[in-house]
């Protein structure tokens, strides 16, 4: 793994994601994240799992420069439905998942955390999807996930807008289970995982699958059109301007084509 590290202690593992300087999901890092679930569901000692991220981050988005990589909305969909199979697979995860998050968990980063079943925050952290701001919209199930946590409205508000939220609000909308000083994030997050780690694996794994049985088919058919959604907007004047600019640091200049 060269992305990703992960350390065990007793019946917990905590899984590292080292990418600086923003800790980006590229699809390496995507792919290693699932591998690292992979085995940890076989691992018999493992009974919680911490996530987080080294440096200033916890995930500060997607890696905006692999997009120019993507020859076409169709590849750029599937693009999508394999990080949305990969974050599906997080949320199901048979044991509990805490993501820590300090400094910013941006777009894709965002999307991580949300499929984690416990967020602790930094006080000072933001959180936030900001694709609009680049012609296009999330697209790893975070349309699907915001509304749940936030409800609509503020859902709207943080896509509509783009503004990130601070740990503090995440806890106040529901987005965030506590917030602490970022000096104690790390210690707090690990205290919490021990402690569900002395759980029954049985009684974890029953608990988490009654918590998502009421996913509805509208969540599984919004997750189809978010990849059909993500795929179309890339292939629009739109979308390219909003990633030449973000790449080229400037401010774009939508045309609505």
């Amino acid at each position: 793994m060269e992305f990703v590290t992960v350390a065990k202690e007793g019946n917990a593992a905590f899984l590292k994601m080292e990418r600086p300087p923003a800790n980006a999901l590229s699809r390496q890092m995507m792919q290693e994240l699932a591998g690292v679930f992979e085995e940890l569901e076989h691992d018999s000692q493992t009974r919680a799992v911490l996530l987080y991220g080294e440096g200033r981050f916890f995930s500060a988005g997607a890696d905006i420069k692999e997009f120019t990589t993507v020859e076409s909305g169709a590849s750029f969909a599937e693009l999508a439905r394999n990080g949305q199979e990969v974050l599906e697979k997080i949320e199901n995860f048979p044991k509990p998942v805490i993501a820590a998050i300090h400094g910013a968990a941006l777009g894709g980063g965002l999307e991580l955390a949300m499929a984690c079943h416990i967020r602790l925050v930094s006080e000072n952290a933001k959180l936030g999807l900001p694709e609009l701001n680049l012609g296009l919209i999330p697209g790893f199930a975070g349309t699907q996930r915001l509304p749940r946590y936030v409800g609509t409205a503020k859902a709207a508000e943080m896509l509509f807008t783009s503004e990130p939220i601070s740990g503090i609000e995440a806890v106040k909308w529901g987005l965030a289970n506590h917030a602490y000083p970022e000096v104690q994030l790390l210690e707090k997050a690990k205290r919490m995982v021990h402690s569900i780690a002395q759980k029954s694996p049985l009684s974890l794994r029953a608990a988490i699958e009654l918590l998502h049985h009421g996913k509805s088919g509208q969540y599984e058919e919004g997750l189809k059109l978010e990849a059909r959604r993500f795929g179309e907007l890339f292939d629009s004047k739109d979308g390219q301007e909003g990633i030449s600019a973000f790449i080229g640091k400037r401010e774009p200049k939508f045309t609505g084509e």
